[in-house]
C-alpha cells in the first residue's frame, strides 16, 4: 500500500468516526430544540385521548361461536362477555381447532343480536373477512378488532356477536374451484 493510499484511508476513517459521533450528538441537540420550541417534549407529552368514547354508558357484549355440522372444527370465544363504552376500541380473540386429518378451508359468517346493532358494529380487523385454511390438527387464535359506534340506540344495553364457520369445499366444488382449495 502506498503512502498516498494510506493517507486517504486514514482520512476516510477519521471522517467515518466524525460522522458517527455527529449522529450521537444530534440526539441531545434534537431534545434541546424540542424543549426550546415546546414541540414533542419527550416525557412531558400527554397521551392521546380518544374523545369519541361515550363514558356515560356501558354496553355488554356477548360472544358466541358455532360451526356448521359438516365442519370438524372446534370454535370458541376466549372471552364470552365484556362490558365496553360505545366508541371504545376493543379486541377479543377466538380460538379454532381443525380436528380432521386434512387441511380445510372455512369461512366465518357473523350475526348480531339484536339485528339493528349490526349497523353500529364497526370491525377494523376480523378473521371473517377472508376464508381461513387450517392444516390437520392446527389450533389458531384469531383476533377481532372493533368499535361499537356511539350512535347506536341508547336503549340497546346488550349486543351479541355470533360467528358460524362453514366448510368452503362444497361452495368451491359448486363453482369449479375444487382444485384451488386445499381439502382432503
Amino acid at each position: 500500500m502506498s503512502a498516498g493510499n494510506s493517507k486517504t484511508l486514514g482520512k476516510l476513517v477519521v471522517v467515518t468516526l466524525l460522522m458517527f459521533g455527529f449522529g450521537f450528538a444530534l440526539v441531545p441537540f434534537y431534545y434541546k430544540i424540542c424543549e426550546a420550541t415546546g414541540i414533542n417534549s419527550g416525557a412531558e407529552q400527554t397521551l392521546v385521548k380518544n374523545t369519541q368514547i361515550d363514558n356515560r354508558r356501558w354496553v355488554t357484549l356477548e360472544f358466541d361461536a358455532n360451526t356448521n355440522t359438516s365442519l370438524p372444527w372446534q370454535f370458541r370465544p376466549l372471552q364470552t362477555r365484556l362490558k365496553v363504552h360505545p366508541g371504545q376500541l376493543v379486541q377479543v380473540e377466538f380460538e379454532v381447532v381443525n380436528n380432521s386429518d386434512h387441511a380445510i378451508v372455512g369461512q366465518a359468517v357473523p350475526s348480531y343480536g339484536p339485528a339493528r346493532a349490526a349497523a353500529f358494529f364497526k370491525k377494523i380487523e376480523c378473521f371473517c373477512f377472508t376464508p381461513q385454511t387450517l392444516a390437520a390438527g392446527e389450533r389458531r387464535r384469531m383476533p377481532v378488532l372493533f368499535v361499537l359506534d356511539r350512535a347506536m340506540d341508547p336503549e340497546v344495553h346488550t349486543v351479541t356477536l355470533s360467528y358460524t364457520f362453514f366448510d368452503m369445499a362444497p361452495k368451491a366444488a359448486a363453482s369449479g374451484l375444487r382444485n384451488v382449495l386445499p381439502h382432503g
